[in-house]
């Protein structure tokens, strides 16, 4: 979805360069030189885009549901560990970049949902995704939300990556997190709270092409993402007037599940120990939450997630 929309700012520059608003290609080029920074510093969010109709017809369309198991104190910053990635990341887009029941379930949190710096390299398209309230995934971007000295920030990443949308396929539990510790130690060097997150049914809005590991096709998914910084899983759902095949997602609810926070003493400099006990703590609580609330989702009892 986002690849469509930067493909398609990318041409309508294309055709600036080309036609005969070449000048006004130039000033913008000028305005992105000048403001090649804002993705770092929090973005550029605005109520009005994030309020459009389409998002709730966008939401109302799974349906998109929050569920909040615990308050959060408006005081403290907060770092959301987001799971699964998915294919589309539905989840974490219609309950954090738009006027959804956040604002009604966590009020004083401000969310910031952190993406790939590539993304913002893309002529108009990265207006708009600043508008909807997305910030780089950069370490100078997630310091710049966290740093805020009276509290009430949420960074909110996607754990899993890009690297975790080849497994996207309904059914599947496995997370990508192992070796994923980069987040606890901007945690720690904050004191931010650790929340994690599940998004039950982000896995089950498109098929997936086979490509299990060792596959000739995911060893050319994974050399391609490590060369363009993001995947290309091969998806499909169904189309506009049948249910056979297209590019539209399967209308499954999914159910995003913000758990407790684990409180995060600040450390400036955390040794590999403490990183790797905090990870292993997370690694638990994320755990406790998927189980806790898989039956009421659909996930039968004997299914657990993978840790990979």
């Amino acid at each position: 979805f986002l690849s469509l929309v930067a493909e398609f700012c990318c041409g309508f520059f294309v055709i600036l360069i080309l036609g005969n608003f070449w000048f006004l290609a130039v000033l913008y080029l000028l305005w992105l030189y000048l403001d090649w920074k804002t993705p770092c510093t929090g973005g550029r969010r605005s109520q009005w885009v994030r309020s459009w109709t389409v998002w709730k017809y966008f939401r109302e369309y799974f349906p998109i549901q929050l569920i909040k198991t615990s308050d959060l104190d408006p005081n403290h910053n907060y770092l959301f560990g987001f799971h699964p990635h998915g294919v589309l990341v539905a989840g974490a887009f219609g309950n954090f970049c738009t006027s959804s029941s956040f604002s009604s379930l966590f009020p004083g949190i401000t969310p910031y949902l952190h993406i790939m710096p590539i993304w913002f390299g893309c002529p108009f398209f990265r207006e708009y995704i600043m508008s909807a309230g997305m910030v780089s995934a950069s370490k100078e971007s997630v310091s710049y939300v966290l740093n805020n000295k009276e509290g009430g920030h949420a960074s909110v990443i996607v754990i899993g990556g890009a690297e975790e949308s080849l497994n996207a396929r309904p059914g599947s539990l496995t997370l990508n997190i192992l070796k994923r510790k980069g987040f606890i130690k901007m945690a720690l060097k904050h004191g931010a709270h650790l929340v994690p997150v599940f998004s039950f049914g982000e896995n089950e809005l498109f098929k997936q092409v086979a490509n299990p590991r060792g596959s000739w096709l995911r060893n050319i998914q994974e050399k391609l993402q490590k060369i363009m910084g993001f995947a290309l899983p091969l998806f499909h759902a169904r189309g506009i007037f049948q249910y056979s095949f297209g590019l539209i997602p399967y209308r499954q609810p999914i159910n995003t599940v913000v758990g407790s926070p684990i409180p995060v003493k600040q450390n400036l400099n955390p040794t590999t120990e403490e990183i790797e006990q905090l990870h292993a703590l997370y690694l638990q609580k994320l755990r406790k939450l998927f189980e806790e609330h898989k039956g009421t989702y659909g996930i039968p009892e004997h299914k657990s997630l993978i840790f990979e």
